[in-house]
């Protein structure tokens, strides 16, 4: 039986991920982006905290500009799980982050998955 995925906006963490759909949210081992006190190594977090941003979307930059979004660390996460957080991230600016986590939640999806819609 798969595990309810809970639908809430509280879930979209500040990159555009969506915690909600986390194995480790799921399991109990992770509180989600927004609640992780033991994630200030973080740069994204932390910036869109100083910010008062509730996520990356509501920074005027272009993400795939901005060094603390665009890494290497970032790049390799991409990769490895095919994931489109600035796909994400434009999805969240287009519907808003109620919307995005309505969907993410009906899709099952950590993360929008590149070259999908």
């Amino acid at each position: 039986m798969q595990k309810e995925i809970p639908q809430d906006k509280h879930l979209v963490a500040y990159c555009g991920l969506y915690c909600g759909a986390c194995r480790k949210y799921l399991v109990g081992k992770c509180p989600g982006c927004r609640e992780n006190e033991e994630a200030p190594w973080c740069e994204i977090r932390v910036c869109c905290k100083e910010n008062h941003y509730s996520t990356c979307a509501d920074c005027p930059k272009n993400v795939m500009e901005c060094k603390k979004f665009n890494t290497f660390i970032s790049k390799v996460f991409a990769f490895l799980f095919k994931s489109d957080r600035k796909g994400c991230i434009d999805r969240i600016r287009e519907v808003g982050e109620d919307q995005f986590a309505q969907e993410m939640c009906e899709k099952r999806l950590l993360t929008l998955k590149k070259g999908k819609k």
